[in-house]
C-alpha cells in the first residue's frame, strides 16, 4: 500500500489542506449556520469541498487527482472543521438571539433557561 500523499511533502499538505481548505470549510460551516440551514448541509458541501482540495493538490503540486484514500482524508478533516463552525456558530446564535429563552452550558451547546416554558406558554 502506498502512502496517503504519495508525492507531496508535509507542508504541502498542511498548505492546502489544513489553512486553505480548512479557512474554506471553516467559513463555510458558520455560514451555513448564520443563515438557519441544517448540518446535512455542511456534510454536503464538505464533499464538495473535498474534491476541490483534492484538485488544488494536483494542480499545485502534481498530487494524485484521483487517489481515494486522500480525499477521504481531506473530507474527515474538513466534516470535523465545518461541522464545529457550525456548531459554535449556531450554539452563538441561540444564546444570542433568543437569550430570554437559551443560556449557554458550554461552547457547543445551550439549553432552556429556567422557567422560560412557563414564558412560552403565557406568551
Amino acid at each position: 500500500m502506498t502512502r496517503l500523499y504519495a508525492t507531496e511533502t508535509f507542508l504541502q499538505v498542511l498548505f492546502v489542506t489544513g489553512i486553505i481548505g480548512g479557512g474554506a470549510s471553516w467559513a463555510s460551516g458558520r455560514a451555513i449556520a448564520e443563515t438557519w440551514r441544517p448540518l446535512r448541509q455542511v456534510v454536503l458541501y464538505m464533499f464538495l469541498l473535498g474534491a476541490a482540495v483534492r484538485f488544488a493538490h494536483y494542480a499545485l503540486f502534481q498530487g494524485e487527482l484521483l487517489s481515494l484514500a486522500s480525499y477521504l482524508a481531506d473530507t474527515l478533516y474538513l466534516l470535523a472543521v465545518g461541522c464545529l463552525a457550525w456548531r459554535l456558530t449556531r450554539t452563538r446564535r441561540m444564546v444570542t438571539q433568543y437569550r430570554w429563552l437559551y443560556e449557554r452550558t458550554g461552547p457547543l451547546t445551550w439549553r432552556e433557561r429556567p422557567g422560560a416554558a412557563k414564558n412560552r406558554r403565557n406568551g
